[in-house]
């Protein structure tokens, strides 16, 4: 712990969710750069509104990130967003490097999506197991939320 501080939690249930935000915090920042790799690459007949949707959900995972570290630090521990420790850490797959059209992007971040979202559920579960509620309260709030981001994506990969 890096402070002491009044929150009615044992060390113990800090250190142990501040782990587990840490894990996610890991994919979080993955997940927000995978976004950006498909808004910054993104070719094809839908363009402009795919590279807007990619920029939005970049913007929501942001807030995840923010979310993730701020509990982390007011837990009393450090949050690691370095990079090198993002690449080390994050349980997402690589983004393709090879994507290119609208189709490929979409389904490489709806893939990305998809697995932070049951990670995120699984923490849920972890978090109360804790006994951190206010944690597991959280991890439910990005689950929500990204849930709805990926059902933005997949819509685009619906025909009908």
């Amino acid at each position: 712990m890096t402070y002491t501080s009044r929150i009615d939690l044992s060390e113990h249930v800090r250190k142990n969710a501040s782990t587990l935000l840490q894990a996610r915090l890991s994919d979080a920042l993955d997940l927000e750069a995978q976004a950006k790799q498909a808004h910054w690459n993104v070719k094809g007949p839908h363009f402009l509104q795919l590279h807007q949707l990619f920029d939005s959900v970049h913007d929501e995972i942001e807030q995840f990130v923010d979310l993730l570290a701020e509990r982390i630090t007011t837990l009393g521990h450090v949050a690691d967003g370095r990079v090198t420790t993002t690449a080390a850490a994050s349980s997402l797959y690589g983004y393709p490097l090879e994507a290119s059209g609208g189709e490929a992007h979409l389904k490489a971040l709806a893939g990305s999506l998809g697995e932070f979202g049951k990670l995120v559920r699984t923490a849920i579960g972890e978090a109360e197991e804790i006994g951190d509620a206010d944690t597991a309260d959280l991890f439910t709030q990005i689950s929500r939320e990204t849930d709805k981001q990926l059902w933005f994506v997949e819509a685009h990969l619906q025909s009908h």
